[in-house]
């Protein structure tokens, strides 16, 4: 994707296969320019905002659990600062969710304990 053309962007406009909004499209292409560009470090980059450690929220009710942190904030800045687009802070807290960079499973959760000290081999 980071080799895409313009013209090849408006080609993919048009695939009824998939959402066909023009900044998500472009976004795309520039957030892989990006990963590009970091040379294979996005995964030290990520993980330097939890220092190396994944945060374990504990939360006892799914309601409590929140959808962006204070550093998840920080790494939209910094996201954004290394070309990135559509990576707001709520964006970022899934990314970290997804990634294991915080374990947000309720501790009632079987898996809370399951991922526990799995640490950054899970990205």
């Amino acid at each position: 994707m980071a080799r895409f053309s313009q013209a090849k962007v408006e080609r993919v406009l048009t695939d009824p296969s998939i959402v066909r909004n023009r900044s998500k499209v472009e976004s795309t292409v520039a957030n892989a320019k990006a990963i590009v560009a970091l040379d294979g470090t996005l995964a030290e980059l990520l993980w330097s905002f939890v220092d190396g450690s994944p945060i374990v929220g504990g939360w006892r009710a799914l309601d409590a659990i929140p959808s962006e942190t204070p550093t998840s904030r920080a790494m939209s800045k910094e996201l954004k600062r290394q070309g990135f687009r559509f990576v707001g802070p709520t964006v970022c807290y899934s990314l970290m969710q997804a990634t294991g960079l915080v374990n947000d499973h309720v501790a009632s959760c079987f898996r809370y304990e399951e991922i526990q000290g799995a640490g950054s081999d899970l990205l």
